[in-house]
């Protein structure tokens, strides 16, 4: 799935997931080296354990951040939206 990010550095997102966990994530755009620790932290997490990671976690000034796109990415994969 593609996820297109708002409000944040990213464009946006692609992400697999099988099986209630994640399998593969990579971001385009943002801060290459966090986002690239970010992926290599969730791959292999369930789906839910990332959401309530990541959830509520905002870039400085911003109401969201790049961490957090992947949580709702990641509630639409988990609700069937994609």
């Amino acid at each position: 799935m593609r996820y297109q990010t708002k409000g944040v550095c990213s464009t946006s997102i692609d992400i697999e997931v099988e099986d209630g966990v994640i399998k593969f994530v990579e971001f385009f755009g943002g801060c290459n080296g966090n986002l690239q620790g970010i992926s290599a932290l969730v791959e292999g997490m369930k789906v839910d354990d990332a959401i309530s990671s990541l959830k509520g976690i905002r870039c400085g000034f911003k109401t969201t951040s790049c961490p957090e796109q992947l949580a709702r990415a990641l509630e639409q994969i988990k609700e069937g939206k994609v």
